[in-house]
């Protein structure tokens, strides 16, 4: 405890001594206070500076699909040959809708048996897959990242090539429409499965063939 004093002669009081020994366990308690103090602050800009957990306690290790939230899919295009279903249909549906509105009424020449072209393009397989790539590069093609030559490049590089490909008059739809009084849709028929040889095994047992003369 602290020692205590009586006021003097003028009313006022003097200042209060404490023992040295209580002293110093005063100056520990401060310093203790401080340290612990620092370290707080230290561990809140630790915890500010820290990212977000993944949700997996397996993430370090590769697998943070264990013990979290499932992994979102993938959303990167696939060739629409690849798909199956309702992704197909889905797929082919807007495809359509890019052709229809846009593709046709911009790039969409006349039908002639040079360029012929068919009311049920949908059903040509490869006609699909190219329409579909071409549809994939405009939209590629299109973002601002692709710079300003963008759609120059996919003009140059994609468009007149897919075109002359599928528009050709031997093409893939040479068969179909080639005058719009006159439409028409056939599916070419294609090669045969390819005919594998199976290499002649020789005889068990047999000796060497012998020479012609």
């Amino acid at each position: 405890m602290p020692e205590s004093t009586n006021p003097d002669d003028e009313g006022e009081l003097e200042p209060v001594r404490i023992p040295d020994p209580q002293l110093e366990g005063i100056e520990a308690s401060v310093r203790r206070l401080m340290e612990q103090s620092a370290q707080q602050a230290q561990q809140l800009d630790h915890l500010a500076s820290t990212p977000e957990p993944s949700g997996s306690p397996f993430a370090a290790f590769g697998m943070p699909g264990l013990g979290g939230p499932p992994p979102a899919a993938s959303s990167e295009p696939r060739p629409i040959l690849e798909l199956d279903g309702e992704e197909r249909e889905d797929e082919l549906d807007a495809l359509s809708d890019w052709i229809d509105d846009f593709f046709l009424p911009v790039y969409g020449s006349e039908v002639t048996t040079a360029a012929p072209w068919c009311l049920q393009w949908q059903e040509h397989d490869d006609v699909v897959a190219w329409l579909h790539a071409l549809w994939l590069a405009y939209q590629q093609h299109k973002e601002p990242d692709a710079g300003l030559s963008g759609l120059f490049v996919w003009h140059r590089d994609f468009l007149i090539h897919a075109v002359a490909v599928i528009r050709a008059p031997g093409g893939p739809l040479s068969a179909c429409m080639t005058s719009p009084d006159r439409p028409a849709h056939r599916l070419l028929p294609g090669p045969p499965p390819s005919v594998r040889t199976e290499a002649a095994s020789p005889v068990e047992g047999a000796g060497p063939a012998e020479p012609t003369s």
